[in-house]
C-alpha cells in the first residue's frame, strides 16, 4: 500500500460536521458531491497529505444509514492508494480480512 487517501466518517447532519471539522481543521471542505448509487452526499477535507471524507445517508435504507442504524456515527472506512487493488484485495482476503465491496 503506497499510503492512506482518506478516512470515511459516517455522520447524520453533514452540515452540522462540516462546522465541527472546519474548526477543528482551520479549513473548509473543498468539495461535495452526491452519490447518487450510494444514496450518499459526501464532504471532503484535506488534512495533511490525506483527505478527511464526512457521509451522510441522502435515503432511510442506504448503506450510510444502515451502518449508523447498527454501529452509529463515526469511522466508516478507511481508502488506501495502491498499485494493484486485485492483489491488495488477494492478500488481505488471505490473512483473513473481508473486502465488503470489489474495485470499481
Amino acid at each position: 500500500m503506497k499510503k492512506l487517501e482518506h478516512i470515511g466518517i459516517a455522520v447524520l447532519d453533514l452540515d452540522a460536521a462540516e462546522k465541527i471539522f472546519t474548526d477543528v481543521l482551520g479549513t473548509t471542505p473543498y468539495k461535495r458531491e452526491v452519490v447518487d448509487s450510494e444514496n450518499v452526499l459526501t464532504s471532503f477535507f484535506q488534512a495533511g497529505d490525506s483527505k478527511i471524507e464526512l457521509l451522510q445517508s441522502t435515503s432511510s435504507d442506504g448503506p450510510i444509514a444502515r451502518h449508523i442504524l447498527k454501529r452509529g456515527e463515526g469511522l466508516h472506512h478507511l481508502a488506501f492508494q495502491v498499485d494493484d487493488i486485485q492483489s491488495e484485495i488477494t492478500e488481505l482476503e488471505a490473512k483473513g480480512y473481508r473486502c465488503i465491496t470489489g474495485p470499481k
